[in-house]
């Protein structure tokens, strides 16, 4: 067994030996999914034009490997007809495929980059128990870099546009949604999905950053019971070393932004030249998913 496989599944274990959530108080857009305690609703944003996103339309949400036969009730319940899964197909094979109700597509649009291998680095720190060796892998800004560095990646690389713009054709399809999208920790691959969902749609962008930081919140109780759990093994020596990682942080966001305004000098034109999207996407998109008003 690899040391990646240990690792998630030892996540696993953490999220779903977490308490039961108690759905009567739960506040939010959370799914309240005991197996991937990041899902939730999209909906509920405003646009800058007053409209507000639809309810149980667009969901992102970690990895549904560890989903729990309790949390396929209320899955079903949202009615979904899609899932689209970001993960590689090395995180897919080792920490396995989603568990999903019966009767919804799925779709596979892996994004995975060589050079930003969050996966490769967190098994390389695992399986070297060299405290000066993780240091040096990980620390003195070493592991944040690799985390800006892939964002930047998700606007520059081609393959990984036309992954986001594929995921943003199918939610702007006739009889799209609900779809729900994800990948291991829903927080990167998915962050900057949500982001683009929420930009096209014309939700300001201090909400869109509201939402990706979202993330921690949610993952926070499995974040640190997985990194103390790491350190009593021994596994890391100086477990906060992995906190880049395992947090979303507002400059991964602005990092991909940023390459928008430099490459493409705003989101309407990497809307059309970046993605490769015409104005029927962005309007099948406003059908979908907005509710009330006019922009």
């Amino acid at each position: 067994m690899t040391e990646g496989r240990i690792a998630s599944e030892r996540i696993g274990d953490v999220r779903n030996g977490l308490p039961k959530p108690d759905r009567a108080v739960l506040v939010g857009r959370s799914l309240g999914l005991r197996g991937a305690v990041n899902a939730r609703d999209l909906g509920g944003y405003r646009t800058a034009g007053g409209r507000v996103v639809r309810g149980g339309a667009v969901l992102r949400s970690d990895g549904l490997n560890h989903v729990t036969a309790e949390d396929l009730h209320p899955l079903g319940a949202i009615g979904l007809r899609a899932v689209v899964d970001l993960r590689s197909a090395e995180e897919v094979r080792e920490a396995g495929p989603d568990r999903l109700p019966d009767g919804v597509a799925t779709h596979h649009l892996p994004l995975w980059a060589a050079d930003f291998d969050i996966n490769a680095t967190l098994r390389g720190a695992l399986a070297d128990r060299s405290a000066r060796r993780q240091r040096n892998l990980l620390g003195n800004g070493r592991a944040a870099a690799m985390m800006t560095g892939l964002y930047r990646w998700f606007v520059t690389d081609q393959v990984a546009r036309e992954r986001f713009a594929a995921l943003l054709r199918l939610l702007a399809a006739p009889d799209g949604v609900p779809l729900l999208f994800h990948c291991s920790a829903g927080k990167d691959r998915t962050g900057w999905a949500a982001a683009l969902v929420l930009t096209a749609l014309g939700v300001e962008r201090e909400t869109v950053f509201a939402d990706y930081l979202l993330t921690n919140e949610r993952s926070a109780a499995v974040v640190e019971r997985v990194l103390a759990d790491f350190g009593s093994r021994g596994l890391v020596h100086e477990p906060e070393l992995l906190l880049p990682v395992f947090r979303a942080d507002r400059g991964y966001l602005d990092a991909a932004f940023a390459e928008i305004e430099a490459g493409w000098s705003g989101f309407d034109a990497f809307w059309r030249e970046g993605l490769g999207l015409d104005e029927d996407v962005l309007d099948g998109l406003r059908a979908n998913l907005l509710d009330g008003g006019a922009e």
